[in-house]
């Protein structure tokens, strides 16, 4: 059987043939980015691995042979479910690998932030030797580290966040107000946990309801000396409502790992505020988690092709169907 990786802006993809091949399939590699060039590519395939192209109905429908669907990450916004689903095909993506990976760089970020370390650096290579520039800064431990979303990289964050002394607070849906998490986090409602923090790190998935979640409304709502971080997804924030809130110092600074468009264009306005730190979707990224991403997106449609339950499965409805 065939799988293709329709797109994979990786140095490499030897370790996802070396899987394929082992497994007794073969593996070929495009660089789709439409969906004609997705159909084209993925004629005849058993089974596609996506990074950025669209897996829209229209693709899914035009590749009968299809059986399953994995993706390069957490998050599978651009491909259709409810359509694979009704055409038998498993969708997967690997959740975990890099669980460790974004919640240490929505961490760093958060302190970067917090201790104003990019305009301490920048004022010394200027040759200025002051503090003024960036008073007031306070101890971790007189701070609220607010988290929204409780998830796998949520409350890997919060522990961390925890770690460092910060008094830390979240909100999911899933979780009631009230309780305390089996990770010491304590549950409040989404309008309490915006009012109180001190630091908002965002950790949801990209879904209708989260889709500019983080607009003029909620901006409004944070102190005026608090701090954005997103690690999640792009779209999760208003951009122009951030920039606008950064501009008229209703917000103290961001630091942005991830973006509405991808990469951020060279004129962008976020480029030209000095207490934004921008990094290029990089979160995600350890030599650890690179290699279990690329080997693990291939074993789960191995798994699927084998007549296995893969280790992560989207809509494993499928499966019990079959």
């Amino acid at each position: 059987m065939r799988i293709t990786v329709t797109d994979c802006d990786h140095e490499s993809t030897e370790i996802e043939r070396e899987v394929a091949e082992l497994a007794g399939h073969e593996l070929s590699v495009t660089s789709a980015r439409t969906e004609d060039e997705v159909i084209a590519a993925a004629e005849g395939a058993s089974a596609i691995i996506v990074q950025y192209a669209p897996v829209s109905r229209r693709v899914i429908e035009a590749l009968p042979a299809l059986r399953a669907i994995g993706r390069y990450g957490v998050g599978y916004d651009t491909v259709d479910v409810d359509a694979a689903t009704e055409c038998g095909i498993a969708v997967c993506t690997v959740p975990d690998y890099g669980t460790d990976d974004v919640s240490d760089h929505a961490i760093a970020l958060a302190v970067a932030l917090a201790r104003r370390i990019p305009q301490l650096d920048a004022a010394v290579r200027r040759g200025e030797w002051e503090l003024a520039p960036v008073k007031p800064l306070h101890r971790f431990s007189s701070r609220v580290f607010a988290v929204l979303g409780l998830g796998a990289i949520g409350a890997a964050t919060a522990r961390k966040a925890a770690g460092l002394g910060f008094q830390v607070i979240g909100h999911d849906p899933a979780v009631e107000p009230g309780i305390v998490t089996s990770e010491g986090v304590h549950a409040v409602t989404l309008d309490e946990l915006v009012s109180r923090a001190d630091v908002l790190s965002l950790h949801v998935p990209l879904l209708a309801a989260t889709r500019h979640l983080v607009g003029t409304e909620l901006l409004r709502s944070m102190k005026p000396d608090a701090v954005l971080v997103n690690t999640c997804r792009g779209p999760v924030v208003d951009t122009d409502a951030l920039v606008a809130a950064l501009r008229e110092n209703a917000l103290a600074g961001a630091a942005l790992d991830v973006f509405e468009e991808e990469p951020l264009p060279r004129d962008h306005a976020l480029r030209t505020i000095d207490n934004v730190i921008l990094t290029p979707h990089a979160g995600w990224y350890s030599e650890e988690s690179y290699v279990e991403l690329k080997r693990r997106v291939v074993e789960n449609v191995c798994a699927v092709l084998a007549g296995r339950t893969p280790r992560n499965i989207v809509n494993p409805a499928v499966l019990e169907s079959e």
